[in-house]
């Protein structure tokens, strides 16, 4: 597997596009278009939020069949709370294939921004024929179109073999703020060039998540939009993937590869951060359990705060740990902290160590922090990506409907 420039137009058949229509101030980039030449299987995975964006409700109809064509996605509004929703969402839809002869039905609808703000179709219906022009390599653009508070766009391709053919596989995803474990909010669109059935990519995308997406918290806000969405269109001329084997394996691993990317390029650009933070739980009795500790490290406030003043202050660790609800013996717990600029362990078996205050905090000023804990009880792993606290985080929130 190799990184390859291209992002959802890497594979073969998938043009996009990205403009601005008006819905966002000064000019932003806010409508994005993706379009496969033939029909592909499409898997999504959504919010857990009990209030759900309206264009949530019209992909999932429209992808019942497990087969689409097209997503058009705005930002800047997040179509949610509005007694129209579902009428404006069905809109998007209906105006591509209005532009482009692509069926209503085989065209999935996403949106972000701010919730409960009525969104007019008007500003899209304006701005279809420049969006549907400008259909081409433009993955940069429809990256860029996503985009809420983001700082930078998130854009990832791979490219790999499958059963003898070269595949590649592509993402864009946006999402800064508003993120938290169980689908963090966000938007994620993938495209791949791979034959496989829609059961097996909901398949692959569902086992893919757990240690990805759902692995990633900023805020411990779960977004009422968040929709990730795979598209297959079978151009590569592989075998088709209907069944586990050998090469739902490597579609399996170019997918998390794919995904674990963009977790991190979202994490590291989380609302106000200055760093990414990686929390790695080794040693645990159970995947959940390790899971369960890296989530609740990665979330703590304390925790994050430390992380942005550079402050080794490894209690708010062990502190974090101890509220998971896992299952361990705390007289077993080692931690330590690695960045670039090293590597320095800050307590063994529970208790605290000596260490260099200087050297610690020489390592905690990078950009990419990195939380390694061992439990000592057994062989399971995982890791949550997160970031740091800081005072823009604030700023950013106190005036972001302005």
């Amino acid at each position: 597997m190799k990184y390859i420039e291209g992002g959802v137009c890497a594979a073969k058949g998938y043009k996009a596009a990205g403009i601005s229509c008006g819905i966002r101030k000064k000019g932003k980039k806010d409508l994005a278009l993706i379009v496969s030449e033939c029909r592909a299987a499409t898997a999504g995975v959504y919010t857990q939020n009990l209030v759900k964006g309206a264009p949530i409700t019209v992909t999932q109809k429209n992808l019942a069949d497990g087969y689409a064509r097209a997503i058009i996605c705005n930002s800047g509004n997040a179509n949610t709370c509005n007694n129209n929703g579902i009428e404006i969402a069905e809109g998007m839809c209906a105006l591509v294939e209005k532009k482009l002869g692509i069926p209503a039905a085989d065209v999935a609808v996403a949106s972000t921004g701010v919730i409960g703000q009525k969104l007019s179709l008007e500003p899209i219906a304006d701005g279809m024929a420049e969006l549907v022009s400008s259909l081409g390599n433009n993955s940069d653009d429809a990256a860029t179109a996503i985009m809420t508070t983001d700082t930078v766009k998130k854009e990832v391709a791979v490219e790999f073999e499958l059963g003898g053919k070269t595949v590649k596989m592509g993402g864009i995803a946006k999402g800064s703020g508003m993120i938290h474990p169980n689908m963090a909010t966000m938007l994620v669109f993938v495209t791949t060039d791979a034959a496989i059935s829609p059961k097996m990519l909901q398949k692959a995308l569902k086992w893919v998540i757990t240690d990805t997406f759902n692995m990633i918290s900023v805020d411990r806000d779960t977004s009422t939009n968040d929709t990730m969405l795979v598209m297959a269109n079978a151009m590569a001329q592989n075998s088709e993937i209907i069944s586990e084997g050998e090469d739902f394996e490597a579609f399996k691993a170019a997918l998390f590869e794919v995904s674990s990317m963009l977790c991190r390029c979202i994490a590291k650009d989380g609302e106000g951060a200055s760093k990414l933070l990686e929390c790695t739980v080794s040693g645990a009795k159970t995947k959940d359990d390790a899971r369960k500790i890296a989530k609740s490290v990665i979330c703590s406030p304390l925790l994050k705060c430390a992380m942005f003043g550079s402050d080794a202050n490894w209690g708010r660790v062990l502190c974090a740990i101890g509220y998971a609800g896992a299952q361990l013996d705390v007289n077993k717990v080692d931690v330590a902290f690695r960045s670039n600029a090293g590597e320095i362990a800050v307590c063994k078996n529970g208790g605290g160590l000596d260490f260099s205050e200087e050297k610690a905090k020489e390592i905690l000023l990078e950009d990419k922090i990195e939380i390694l804990i061992s439990l000592g009880d057994g062989s399971e792993s995982a890791t949550a990506f997160g970031c740091d606290l800081t005072y823009d985080y604030v700023k950013i929130n106190g005036d972001y409907r302005s």
